[in-house]
This record gives structure tokens, sequence and C-alpha cells, in this order.
């Protein structure tokens, strides 16, 4: 009869041997009490200096009024300052721009107003040199140069205007005619053949043209005339200034708008000219 194994008995004899109590669950559990006899150690160390931080009154910034001059208040924080802009400049320095920037301000008025007068004399010019009237631009002038003074002759011409050099080239011939046959007229005294050449003449009209030497009324007519077509009033009347006073009386209507003429030229060239003198003037800062 064979006896059972006790089942509570152990199979492997090595089983019977004493337990090694220095194993690796001993060595780890002294590990863990180090630690904590070390995390005890720094708390009693450090936990003194961090309640006396936490407890201890904090410092208030200093005002701004007694912050040091010159520092900033970033500074003053211990924050990094921010960029300030440039101080102003002097006071003297800030008269001097002003007065820079007055006179340039000034310097383009005057050049816009001459500039502005000198396109209206330029007009006014351009209108003068016709045969029609120019009150418009005579009052463009006058709004634009109160000042100028070519305005008092010119407001006695400008109403009623003068024929163009050109009109009064083509309508001489006509009033020389009458000019030279009033030249012949014989004197007291004079002959039976003055007589019958003066009676002639007021049917034929024969004289000169062209440049003609002498001082007779045909040789001044024809001077004249060649003046007058080339655009020379003022050289034509002065040719006309020796004839006799018959002659000077036949070309009186014509000459009396000549002469206007001639006065409206004058003072356009006069006027041009100074314009273009204030207005260079101006631009070049004088």
């Amino acid at each position: 009869m064979s006896v059972s194994p006790d089942p509570g008995a152990p199979r492997d004899p090595a089983e019977y041997r004493p337990r090694n109590l220095l194993g690796p669950s001993f060595w780890a559990l002294i590990a863990l009490c180090v630690l904590c006899v070390l995390a005890g150690a720094g708390v009693a160390t450090l936990a003194p200096r961090y309640l006396a931080n936490m407890t201890a009154p904090r410092a208030e910034p200093a005002p701004v009024s007694e912050l040091p001059a010159g520092q900033p208040f970033a500074q003053s924080l211990g924050q990094p300052a921010a960029a300030l802009p440039p101080p102003p400049p002097p006071p003297h320095e800030i008269d001097r721009l002003n007065a820079r920037i007055a006179a340039l301000e000034s310097q383009e008025s005057r050049t816009s107003g001459a500039a502005v007068a000198a396109l209206a004399a330029a007009a006014l010019v351009e209108a003068s040199q016709g045969s029609r009237p120019f009150p418009a631009e005579l009052a463009a002038l006058r709004a634009a140069a109160p000042e100028a003074p070519e305005l008092a002759a010119l407001s006695r011409l400008a109403d009623a205007g003068a024929p163009s050099r050109a009109a009064l080239a083509a309508s001489f011939p006509d009033y020389a005619a009458r000019a030279a046959s009033a030249g012949r007229t014989p004197a007291e005294g004079s002959g039976v053949g003055d007589r019958l050449t003066f009676a002639i003449s007021k049917f034929v009209s024969l004289r000169r043209v062209g440049d003609v030497a002498g001082d007779s009324p045909d040789a001044r007519l024809a001077r004249a005339e060649r003046a007058f077509q080339d655009g020379d009033i003022e050289g034509g009347l002065k040719a006309l200034d020796g004839l006799s006073p018959a002659s000077r009386e036949a070309l009186a209507p014509w000459r009396a708008r000549a002469e206007q003429r001639a006065e409206i030229d004058r003072q356009a060239a006069t006027l041009r000219a100074r314009a273009l003198r204030d207005l260079a003037s101006a631009g070049t800062g004088a």
C-alpha cells in the first residue's frame, strides 16, 4: 500500500533553506528612508526663509516726483526704458525756422502774383494789337496788378481801341493822295500853269512812292507810307511832321487813329517788359 504525498509540503528541497533578509526589498526600503530624511532636512532649512520672504512687507515703487532727474520711470522699476522722443529744438532755432517758413510763403505769394499779372499783361497786349476794344483784358490786368502804372493811359484807349498797324497801312494811300493834292495848292499870285496843275490833281493824283529823298510833300508821304507798311508807326508819323498845314489837315483823321495806335503800342511794350521783369525778380527771390 502506497502513501500519498502531503499536498502542503514543498516538493523542492531548496525551499526548506532559511530566507535572506538583506535582499532587494530591504535595500529599497533603506533608500526610501534616506530620501525621506533628506527631504525633511531640506524642508527644515528652506521653510523659514520662504516664510520670512512671504511675510516681509513689499517695497512700494518711488513716486514719479521722487525719481532721479533724467531716469525713466520704467528704468526705476527695473524694466527696460522705452525709446524717448528727441528733445525739442531750442527757442532760437524755432524762431529761425518760423522766419524761414514765412520767407518761403512770402516768396511763393510774390511769385504767384507776378505770374498772374504776367498772364493778364500778355492777354492785354495780344488783344490790344487788333482793331477791337479791350476793356475785359484791362479789367483783368487791374485785378491782377492794381498798381501797374500803365493802367491810367490804357484806360483812356481800351473802350475805343485803335486800328491795327496793318489796317492803318492799308488806309494810308487814300489819305496820302489827299494830302499830296492839298500840298499843291497854289499860293497867292501863282501863275496860270500852277493853278491848272492843281485843278487837274483834284481828279488825277500822281505821287512818288518808296524811298524818295528830299523834303517835298511827295517825298515825305512816300517815306511815311514805306514805314507804315513795315509796321513802324512812330517812324512814319515823324516823316509826316514836315508837311504843309494844308497836307496835315487832310491827314488829320487818319493821323489821330495812328497816334492812338502808337500810344497803345508804347504802353503795351512797357507793360510787357515790366511784367517779365517782375516775374523774373519774384522767381529769384530778389
